[in-house]
């Protein structure tokens, strides 16, 4: 009787000490140590071969007609190849569809990783036209070209390139590097061009081959005036953040020298960050302590048991 007295409580305490190790020990760990990672630079990268912010004033009308159009306009990754651009603006052309472009080549490209972002722009052999004008080209071009290449660890480079001759409103021009050019035609109105237009901060580039500033009276196709901008070949970019530094390893804690020639060599104690090299961090403590418990608890548990056998 006395050994069925005692052998079960020592059981359920033995089992309780068990489920207890059970529970307490993945909580402890849960919390021993945690690792969060962050990725991604930034970075960013755009092209594009034609932009338009016109203003098309109708003759019949007291109303302002916007055209605002894009050609091959893309962000990083992408890129655009196509050679023509038709619109349609009310009370233009009778209705029907305009050609604003056509060109051989027209192409846009941009790129972007963790080190380097870059845009391209390229547009060959190519005429813009504006409404008004069906028979005249507001400007014929070559080759205009234009790049944007922003790298980390190096400053931004913006760079564009005009090749071949311009021809605007029927005249043919020689374009001054860095500077605007001036054309007026008689009857039909004005052109400003800005030739390779760049711009760069620490961290951004921004280019573009050609930039024109148009106020025409056209006057033809139910037409009065036509006033803003269009630009040709742009490209821009933004530098990625760097990566961040790699900390180096802790490095082991040298050794206490002895005091004297006959004494034993005594060790330092490990400081809390030498944890790290082995798996351990600031609840390693804890959880020791906490094994111990319960090994001690266990241990009561069994002697417990013997004593109600005995």
């Amino acid at each position: 009787m006395p050994s069925t007295t005692f052998r079960t409580p020592g059981r359920r305490l033995a089992a309780s000490a068990a489920a207890t190790a059970l529970a307490v020990a993945p909580a402890l760990l849960a919390t021993a140590g945690t690792a969060h990672a962050t990725g991604g630079h930034g970075g960013r990268s755009s092209a594009v071969v034609l932009r338009t912010d016109l203003n098309v004033s109708l003759l019949n009308k007291t109303v302002n007609v916007p055209l605002t159009a894009t050609l091959n306009e893309v962000q990083a990754p992408a890129s655009a190849d196509k050679t023509a651009l038709t619109v349609k603006l009310d009370g233009v052309n009778r209705g029907r569809p305009f050609s604003v472009l056509r060109a051989d080549v027209a192409t846009a490209k941009a790129t972007v990783d963790d080190h380097k972002a870059e845009g391209y722009s390229n547009l060959a052999h190519a005429k813009v036209h504006i409404p008004g004008l069906p028979f005249l080209s507001l400007i014929e071009v070559g080759q205009v070209t234009s790049k944007a290449v922003c790298e980390t660890g190096k400053r931004p480079v913006a760079e564009s390139n005009v090749l071949g001759g311009v021809t605007v409103l029927g005249k043919k021009v020689t374009l001054s590097a860095g500077g605007t050019t001036e054309v007026k035609v008689p009857g039909v109105g004005e052109v400003r061009l800005d030739l390779s237009k760049t711009h760069t901060t620490s961290r951004t580039a921004a280019a573009s081959a050609l930039e024109l500033k148009v106020s025409v009276n056209p006057l033809k196709l139910n037409v009065a005036e036509v006033e803003g901008t269009v630009t040709l070949a742009g490209a821009t970019c933004e530098t990625p953040a760097a990566a961040p530094a790699q900390k180096p390893p802790a490095k082991p804690a040298d050794d206490v020298k002895p005091q004297g020639g006959a004494a034993e060599p005594i060790a330092k104690p490990a400081a809390k960050a030498d944890l790290a090299e082995t798996g351990g961090n600031s609840m390693t403590p804890y959880i020791a302590g906490g094994a111990i418990v319960l090994l001690v608890a266990g241990g009561g548990a069994v002697a417990v048991a013997r004593r109600g056998r005995s």
